[in-house]
């Protein structure tokens, strides 16, 4: 049954953008991570094993005890203001809005949801229509379009506007992993860290792994990436043997993207390179997995096998060139839409209009 409209007579009409990032636990505790994963590795994009075989792995094996495992790792890279992901997406958010308003007379209502936790995408959505906003540019924050991720926040999208009657317009970003605003971000990003603390000896460049099976299906997240690492080498004018792109977070047994993180990590080691550096391109906000498994994980991956000196190099985050980049990814997606403001005055006359003709309040 659809929620009943909250239309009205002499309505604003305003300009949304929603920007999504994957989500994170409330705490770094067992108690709040048991529903955050139990929530993320229920969802059907993330995980495409049959229920039938995945259920009982789950619940008789990952929940029982995932939980209390990752909850000691959040707890390593939690800060006072709460994780990190959250922090650094609540910024974007806010600078994106002042960004967007310096470009627009009638700049639009920004707001950012969690796919996963809290803010919900159905909260912050119903917020939104509250603002007056009927028509909403969705921006995944995933720069390489990937089923498990970006499918994934537009499903969770569509799955609420399935429940509203009266949906606001809805566009959507699909990936922009070779926007050149963002390629520079990244290259500035490393330029800037080597002009203090140096060169390294070879350059990771460190996706979040998927399937095989998902390339196999069809997803063109794999080929992404790699136009993305190319791209950034590029900018940084890197010969082949300067850079590697690999995929980290490997899970189970089944054969993921190749090569592996920790496995390309290792092989440098025991070759006693002296230095390397590593950078994660598919996320723009530091989180769990590059804070604790690059950061601290990979770093000891490489050291244990021979290696000297592990750098990891910080997410775009709060660089005002990334949220220059944003900003126009955003405005490109927007364009036609912020000249359809409904001014007060107009919004009244037609709410008389409508009285006139027997509209209620």
């Amino acid at each position: 049954m659809p929620i009943q409209s909250n239309y009205q007579h002499g309505s604003s009409s305003r300009t949304g953008v929603l920007l999504i990032n994957l989500g994170t636990p409330d705490a770094p505790t067992a108690q709040a991570l048991r529903p955050y994963l139990k929530e993320f590795l229920s969802n059907r994009r993330v995980i495409e094993i049959p229920r039938l075989i995945w259920w009982p792995i789950l619940h008789g094996f990952i929940l029982p005890f995932r939980p209390k495992e990752s909850a000691e790792k959040y707890a390593k890279i939690w800060t006072p203001e709460g994780s990190p992901l959250k922090v650094h997406t609540e910024r974007q958010t806010k600078l994106l809005r002042e960004a967007l308003q310096a470009k627009s007379n009638n700049p639009p209502v920004v707001e950012y949801a969690m796919n996963i936790g809290k803010p919900s995408v159905a909260t912050v959505l119903a917020d939104m229509q509250a603002q007056g906003c009927d028509r909403i540019l969705v921006i995944p924050l995933f720069p390489q379009y990937a089923a498990s991720s970006t499918a994934a926040a537009m499903d969770n999208v569509f799955a609420v506007l399935g429940k509203i009657r009266n949906q606001p317009a809805i566009r959507t970003v699909k990936h922009y992993h070779d926007h050149p605003g963002y390629i520079a971000a990244l290259a500035q990003n490393v330029r800037d860290y080597w002009e203090i603390h140096g060169r390294p000896d070879k350059l990771i460049i460190s996706f979040h792994g998927t399937p095989r099976s998902s390339l196999d299906k069809g997803d063109p997240y794999h080929c992404y990436c790699q136009k993305t690492g190319r791209l950034l080498a590029e900018a940084l004018t890197l010969q082949t043997g300067q850079y590697a792109v690999c995929f980290q977070s490997r899970f189970g047994k089944a054969q993921w993207l190749t090569p592996y993180t920790a496995v390309t990590l290792e092989q440098l080691g025991k070759a006693q390179t002296r230095r390397v550096d590593i950078v994660c391109p598919g996320f723009v906000s530091d989180c769990l997995e590059t804070l604790e498994e690059i950061a601290i994980e990979a770093k000891h991956t490489f050291i244990q096998a021979g290696g000297q000196e592990f750098h990891y190099i910080p997410c775009l985050n709060e660089r005002s060139d990334w949220i220059e980049a944003l900003a126009d990814i955003a405005s490109t997606h927007l364009q036609g839409w912020l000249d359809q403001e409904v001014s007060k005055e107009a919004a009244q006359l037609s709410k008389e209009r409508a009285l006139a003709l027997g509209a209620k309040e």
